[in-house]
């Protein structure tokens, strides 16, 4: 059918006569309205809206040509739910008399410009670090040589102390630099996950460091399907996120009542980084620590960013950075007594 490319879209499209009965309607619409294509075929479209006339209106301007596209806001009635509200637009191609009906849930337009926010933000962030990493290794490898070589001409066994300092100092920092470059050159090793290996593994490390005060919980849909990626990159970007937590949960480690959670799910018509999948991955790793702290919640993904006293705020940027190499979204939802990091990777 020639109107089936809509399918993949992610938005709402409805393809209307011009006395507004419905010709065609794409999955996205009829997940929404919760109703098949062919029972949305051949009704007025304007009654799936609170207040019909706009669609009305709009539609006798697209036929008399009117407009090129409109747009307006709106309510979508739901069967057995609220309205959702939508961006309308109403457009009517060359040389057709048919009319598109496009939708745009709002609560969905907000979500994509924050994860378009947040790209832009990470991609931003990881070419400054590789940047300033590059540009701090020349110097630093200079300063330690410099030191090494002073050291070698110091009669002072006492002076070689403040030698020995510059030398430390200086392997912390290239320590530091490697570590900000790592996800760079790597390359990204392909093969088929099982998500529970991941966890699991994860889990036995966790256990192995704080073997006292703390109970992992395992809430797996033991249904997901292995899907093609970087098992290793995968294993590091749960671990960061639950050692994260781990930290976080020291108080209560001491008092003995902390509860890690890693949770698995099969997320259906997801939609993120501007694609629609019929299916994905939802993996959640909780906590019910005291939450992450307002004065960094919307940097929390950022470079040296750190909650906490001596962190490196590293972990949570590697996290992100492979999570998105696997073409999947990190988020996190963060209230005291409760931490919540979803990751959503797309599954065949």
């Amino acid at each position: 059918m020639r109107f089936q490319s809509f399918d993949l879209l992610a938005t709402l499209v409805a393809v209307v006569h011009a006395d507004g009965s419905v010709l065609f309607s794409n999955a996205a619409l009829e997940d929404v309205l919760s109703t098949s294509r062919r029972m949305i075929m051949g009704t007025s479209f304007a009654e799936a809206f609170t207040e019909p006339l706009q669609l009305q209106n709009a539609l006798e301007g697209a036929s008399e040509n009117e407009f090129a596209a409109l747009r307006y806001d709106a309510w979508l009635k739901r069967i057995g739910q609220e309205s959702m509200p939508v961006h309308v637009i109403v457009t009517r191609p060359e040389h057709s008399d048919e009319i598109i009906v496009e939708m745009v849930p709002l609560e969905q337009q907000t979500r994509q410009d924050r994860e378009e926010r947040l790209a832009e933000q990470a991609q931003t962030n990881k070419e400054l670090i590789r940047n300033l990493a590059h540009e701090i290794k020349n110097p630093l490898g200079g300063i330690r040589g410099a030191a090494q070589l002073l050291e070698m001409e110091m009669e002072s066994p006492e002076l070689t102390e403040y030698t020995q300092v510059i030398i430390h100092e200086a392997d912390r920092l290239q320590s530091l630099v490697d570590r900000l470059l790592a996800p760079h050159r790597r390359p990204h090793m392909v093969g088929d996950v099982n998500i529970h290996e991941v966890c699991e593994r994860v889990r036995s490390l966790i256990l192995a460091e704080f073997p006292k005060g703390l109970r992992v919980v395992r809430d797996y849909d033991t249904s997901i399907p292995e899907f093609r990626g970087d098992r290793e990159q995968l294993i590091q970007t749960v671990l960061n996120i639950a050692h994260n937590a781990c930290q976080a949960l020291t108080e209560r480690i001491t008092t003995g009542d902390a509860i890690l959670t890693f949770r698995t799910r099969v997320a259906r018509q997801v939609t993120f980084g501007k694609q629609r999948y019929r299916l994905a991955l939802e993996l959640h790793v909780i906590d019910n620590g005291p939450g992450v702290p307002d004065s960094i919640k919307d940097r929390i993904f950022y470079p040296l960013v750190s909650g906490r006293e001596g962190g490196s705020g590293l972990g949570l940027t590697l996290a992100q950075t492979f999570v998105q190499q696997h073409h999947g979204l990190i988020e996190v939802d963060s209230m005291p007594g409760r931490t919540d990091f979803k990751i959503l990777i797309p599954l065949p």
